[in-house]
């Protein structure tokens, strides 16, 4: 599976003002360093950049470029910023991303094919983000029409079905993982893609990934192709590297029906377990999922 890093982000607390002060050692030795553990491509995520951020974004692809060979994946929602980062980069980038509002997508489209870049298809539309795998299925259908008529085939389209944090609605969880079944039929050749940190958001820091790396296995049963991860999740690369089949099994027999006995598991496969339960809507979330 593809893995794309989501850790040169502004929101840090470190690379943040690295970014605003344009001070190019943190931002390089973060690239680094997501290259070293294993991902494929690298996000550069500058947030909104409202002001300036068509520069910011030069700089940074400058900056990255040079001390990475991986591709970069541009992220931000300011196009203006996005052009400047697509002008800058020497590779191939992947557009991060491009949602069906009526006020983006067709620069957006624009722009990847201009500069023959790949595309993460957003599904988030003129209201908001799509309640079920229905939406989902519609707005999928929308994005490839409207990006074929530019001359975008499918194969350069990554979609997004937009992953949500199971500490807010187990339905839209549920809907995501469907529909990620879905993808081939519906929009033959496109690629699939996902934030994996969203579904963890509002859950303890250091239980996150244990949800992180779950739901990712469940999403791979259905087929998915890439996910924007946490590069430094150790775990969660050997997984998708298929380092660990043991930890895939339990969880796809588990999503198949099987209910293990949970005192023939070890303490690891006993969290992986009940986190397959919160997850498929078996059991409550609850901050003490792991130990109940």
């Amino acid at each position: 599976m593809i893995l794309i890093g989501e850790n040169l982000n502004v929101m840090s607390q470190t690379l943040g003002p690295a970014l605003k002060e344009r001070n190019a050692e943190p931002i390089q030795e973060m690239a680094k360093a997501e290259t070293e553990a294993g991902i494929d491509l690298v996000d550069l995520n500058i947030g909104p950049a409202r002001k300036g951020g068509d520069e910011l974004m030069d700089w940074v692809v400058n900056t990255v470029q040079v001390v990475t060979d991986k591709q970069l994946s541009l992220d931000t929602t300011n196009l203006v910023a996005m052009e400047a980062g697509l002008k800058a980069y020497k590779g191939k980038a992947l557009i991060n991303s491009v949602s069906l509002q009526t006020t983006r997508i067709e620069k957006g489209l624009e722009l990847a094919k201009q500069h023959d870049a790949d595309l993460i298809g957003l599904l988030w539309s003129n209201e908001g983000m799509p309640r079920d795998v229905n939406e989902r299925a519609m707005h999928t259908v929308d994005f490839t029409y409207k990006a074929n008529e530019m001359g975008i085939p499918n194969e350069r389209i990554w979609i997004d079905p937009i992953a949500s944090p199971i500490s807010v609605e187990i339905n839209q969880v549920k809907a995501c993982v469907e529909f990620m079944g879905m993808v081939e039929e519906i929009a033959p050749g496109c690629k699939s893609t996902v934030g994996l940190s969203n579904i963890s958001n509002g859950a303890p820091t250091e239980l996150r990934p244990w949800l992180n790396r779950t739901y990712m296995i469940m999403l791979m049963r259905h087929g998915l192709y890439s996910a924007i991860v946490d590069a430094f999740d150790t775990d969660l690369i050997q997984i998708a590297r298929g380092q660990r089949p043991d930890i895939v099994d339990l969880v796809h027999r588990m999503m198949d029906g099987d209910k293990p006995d949970l005192s023939s598991l070890s303490e690891e496969m006993v969290k992986y377990a009940r986190t397959v339960r919160v997850l498929t809507g078996e059991s409550l979330y609850s901050h003490s999922w792991l130990e109940v």
